[in-house]
């Protein structure tokens, strides 16, 4: 983080992985719970020698610059406070003669991360340090075993409590999605042993939910379910009936995967269909393609231990994949290349050997080729305990809208105004936008609890492009309210012409 850097986010908005501390020459005792929060969550940066005052950040500086260096590092380097060793790494600003000191405190490989004592573990929502509920810290346990459980062995089970049917579908799936694979010339026994679905007494976790009886399957993972809803409107309010349709349960996950995506592929017009020469259905479309990564990601990711269940969600503006277990990397890493580790590599192969999975990572590239076709938004979200992914329905406000809607029809043409790219989520929360609201007050009318979804999908574009203005310069002003700016009075208006 540069000087540069450092003022400008002193003076932007709500930021995750920042935080401010004012420290002359002890360390505040609110110390500790950051590192905690950000070694549980996605790593930030501690800067001491700033104080926060109402709207305003005042550098204050720190007068024993060395003490409190040293005082840091032999807390997180030592093993008397915290549980692990927390690697991190230092920046020094000298600014108007005041000497700032700026911690970056890494996300864990191993969490929880805690101080004295495990009920105080504490994660990063928003801009602030929470304690950890019992819930979350069960996912961070869980996640210790990242990678590890779907080749375990599930006591009680043989394979008789394979699910035959299907058994013979995947392999004829195989055989004609992947015919050169040397699987396809096994012996049963040896196929289930190679690809982990048995080892060689006992299903493997893997194994039995991919291709088990749903009632053996139940034994081990009470109420197992993967949910497809389909909401006629754009949150559970305004619905009436709550769901149109809502998915029956099927027997294991591969059967999940043909009878969800069969119902996502109406969400998509014109898809191209043909048959390959070894008489496999192809459908060629980046919107299939970017749908299908984000559903095989869903079933291959998921940490079927939680008490949540995956779910996919069709409203009429977006479609939601809700995924319980975090993603293993922040998000931006995630984006910039592909990170080999899944959370079950049982699936993961399972799914890859007939090539419903081809990449090495976690298919954000795939999933990205939907911005491309639709112009339109792909986000993602990741928390402690739940991976979202979401794909907006509604075409990016421009070209499109405005030659239906504000060019008059007469000739010569008569060009509108240049229009700044609005997309559908902005516009819904515009149009439901009286007087002066609060964050809060905005996120209960359209129905949305996640403020870290709402803040960059909802909050910031609409404020970067002017459609909404903030009435106190500091983001966290305890009586913050936003308003519709000329321009976003504006624009509903030529909308309603």
């Amino acid at each position: 983080m540069t000087k540069k850097e450092l003022l400008a986010r002193l003076a932007d908005i709500e930021w995750d992985d920042f935080e401010v501390k004012e420290a002359k020459s002890e360390l505040p005792k609110s110390t500790w719970e950051t590192v905690s929060a950000f070694a549980n969550s996605s790593g930030g940066w501690i800067v001491l020698g700033v104080k926060q005052i109402g709207k305003k950040f005042e550098i204050t500086g720190v007068d024993n610059a060395e003490k409190l260096e040293n005082d840091f590092s032999t807390v997180l380097r030592g093993h008397e406070k915290f549980n692990v060793l927390i690697q991190h790494t230092l920046k020094k600003y000298d600014i108007d003669g005041q000497k700032i000191l700026a911690f970056f405190v890494p996300s864990s490989e191993r969490k929880p991360v805690y101080f004295n004592s495990l009920s105080n573990t504490f994660i990063r929502t928003g801009s602030g340090d929470q304690r950890a509920t019992d819930s979350e810290i069960n996912a961070l346990l869980r996640d210790q075993l990242f990678g590890v459980m779907s080749a375990r062995p599930v006591e009680r089970t043989t394979i008789k409590d394979l699910n035959r049917t299907t058994l013979a579908r995947y392999r004829d799936y195989m055989l004609r999605a992947n015919p050169s694979s040397p699987y396809n010339n096994l012996t049963e026994k040896d196929f289930l042993e190679k690809l982990q679905i048995t080892d060689g007494k006992h299903l493997t976790y893997g194994g039995l939910l991919f291709m088990g009886k749903n009632l053996s399957i139940n034994k081990s993972f009470p109420d197992f379910r993967v949910d497809l809803l389909e909401i006629p409107a754009t949150n559970y309010a305004d619905a009436s009936p709550r769901y149109t349709f809502r998915i029956e349960e099927q027997e294991n996950l591969w059967e999940y995967y043909f009878a969800i995506i069969e119902r996502l592929r109406r969400q998509i017009k014109n898809i191209p269909y043909h048959l390959d020469e070894n008489g496999v259905g192809i459908e060629d479309s980046p919107e299939y393609d970017a749908i299908r990564e984000a559903l095989v990601n869903l079933l291959m990711h998921c940490d079927y231990f939680s008490p949540m269940r995956p779910r996919v969600r069709v409203f009429t503006n977006r479609i939601e994949f809700e995924n319980p277990g975090a993603f293993p990397r922040p998000i931006p890493e995630l984006l910039k290349k592909d990170v080999s580790l899944p959370r079950n590599p049982v699936l993961t192969k399972l799914f890859r050997n007939v090539k419903l999975a081809d990449n090495a990572g976690y298919g954000f590239d795939k999933m990205l080729k939907w911005e491309k076709a639709t112009h339109t938004k792909v986000l993602f979200e990741n928390s402690i305990d739940v991976a979202l992914v979401t794909f907006n329905l509604e075409e990016l406000f421009g070209k499109k809208e405005v030659d239906q809607e504000s060019t008059p029809p007469v000739t010569p043409p008569v060009t509108p105004p240049v229009t700044p790219p609005v997309n559908g989520l902005i516009i819904e929360m515009l149009k439901i936008i009286e007087g002066k609201m609060s964050r809060k007050e905005i996120q209960d009318k359209l129905n949305i609890t996640n403020k870290k979804y709402f803040i960059p999908a909802y909050l910031q574009p609409a404020l970067e492009q002017g459609y909404i203005a903030a009435e106190f310069a500091n983001p966290n002003h305890p009586k913050q309210r936003y308003f519709l700016t000329e321009k976003g009075l504006q624009y509903l208006k030529n909308r309603q012409i």
